[in-house]
């Protein structure tokens, strides 16, 4: 994901002084805390994030809904994307939905909240058995890319553009770097799960758990949790 949960960006800003001091005063928040002994959102985060990685997917959302809450009107709210995949694996889809989506409205060139949302949808619409890819599903901005291949690539595959295909992907990540290559296992993976191609599905997480990236340098990247 691009936006950290406790890195806000703030790209939709209108000049860099207003920048600067609203990111500082998220900063500041997040690492403060006005009760002693009460926890910082940033810890909460933390917290929700080793539960995740634990197998502990109810109280990763705990966590992440606790941070969530001691965060001052609702500004951490749109950067909590750990707590949209949380949603996701506990078949919370609407609000795993809702969760992206607000997401996408304050970093609406990140093509992993878009796919992630399509993946709430699919399975809110019945895997299997409903409309793929959904109807509602969002897009990046008119006139933008991701330039990255892999993200490009799987940006396409979920949202039915430009005829790609698994194989397209699967290509790409074989062609790419250590990180490319998981990224397509586990990508494809979560394509099959929203399919109902389980049988696939499971045998891409696997290979996307057991690569260079996600047993090497790439073992701190949350999303290898995810496979």
């Amino acid at each position: 994901m691009a936006a950290s949960a406790f890195s806000p960006c703030a790209h939709h800003r209108n000049s860099a002084s207003v920048q600067t001091n609203q990111i500082s005063k998220s900063k500041s928040a997040l690492h403060a805390s006005p009760i002693p002994g009460v926890e910082t959102p940033r810890s909460l985060v933390q917290k929700g994030m080793q539960s995740f990685r634990d197998y502990d997917v109810p109280s990763s959302l705990a966590y992440f809904d606790a941070a969530d809450a001691a965060m001052p009107n609702g500004k951490l709210r749109p950067y909590l994307w750990q707590r949209g995949i949380s949603y996701y694996y506990l078949d919370r889809f609407a609000e795993g939905s809702d969760q992206f989506r607000l997401d996408v409205s304050v970093n609406p060139l990140d093509v992993e909240e878009i796919v992630w949302d399509i993946a709430c949808l699919a399975r809110m619409d019945g895997t299997g058995g409903g409309e793929f890819p959904p109807e509602r599903r969002m897009a990046l901005p008119k006139g933008k890319a991701d330039r990255r291949r892999i993200m490009s690539t799987v940006y396409s595959l979920f949202r039915g553009d430009d005829g790609a295909t698994e194989y397209d992907l699967r290509r790409v990540g074989h062609e790419g770097n250590s990180s490319d290559e998981f990224y397509s296992l586990f990508y494809l993976g979560l394509y099959c799960e929203i399919r109902n191609e389980l049988s696939k599905a499971e045998t891409y997480m696997k290979a996307a758990a057991s690569s260079e990236y996600a047993t090497g340098n790439g073992a701190g990247d949350y999303m290898t949790s995810c496979a």
